[in-house]
């Protein structure tokens, strides 16, 4: 099985990173649909995170970047990509347009910190808590503009109920971090 593993399917290594932003754009699209509603917020649960920190730490600056945009591109382009099988610009003026914002915050601080951790399972959870932190920050000041909440409000609805399961999407896609981040690099590089 791992001579399966370790064997390159795909050669020419453009067409490698090619299908690796294709793939995360896609498990982002899944994570958006992954989702559940809370009957407190407006905001609902998603795996989106989960795939956008594992986008930056795999694939780096630009190719995680390049996903991104590819899964923003195809919602503003009218695809139901976004969360509720959202589309379109007007999207990002809704309750979550300041997490996707977030998302390149996160982006830029995995990409820059992630590769420093020396894998030490302890350091790459903080980068990504550190991550999910600023994407949860930037929904929340988001929340409290377009429903005018105030700040306790705004954390209520937009912070809070989501740290657990940031902390344990961060947990797990430190592991899967360390776990593909060797074999991932050899394939891209």
């Amino acid at each position: 099985m791992e001579g399966i593993l370790k064997r390159e399917f795909v050669l020419d290594k453009t067409l490698s990173r090619s299908i690796l932003i294709f793939s995360f754009a896609t498990a982002i699209t899944l994570g958006a649909h992954a989702r559940i509603p809370l009957p407190f917020t407006p905001v609902p649960l998603t795996l989106q995170t989960f795939f956008i920190l594992l986008s930056a730490a795999l694939l780096g600056a630009r190719m995680g970047m390049a996903a991104q945009a590819l899964y923003m591109c195809a919602g503003i382009s009218g695809l139901g990509v976004f969360t509720g099988a959202g589309s379109g610009l007007s999207y990002f003026q809704g309750v979550t347009g300041g997490y996707l914002v977030g998302f390149s915050a996160a982006l830029a601080i995995v990409s820059l910190l992630a590769p420093r951790t020396g894998n030490k399972v302890y350091r790459v959870v903080g980068v990504f808590l550190l991550a999910d932190f600023l994407i949860l920050a930037c929904g929340t000041l988001w929340l409290k503009v377009v429903c005018g909440y105030n700040g306790a409000q705004a954390m209520l609805c937009g912070f809070w109920p989501f740290v657990p399961g940031d902390a344990l999407k961060a947990v797990l896609a430190a592991w899967v971090y360390i776990k593909t981040t060797s074999r991932i690099k050899e394939i891209i590089s």
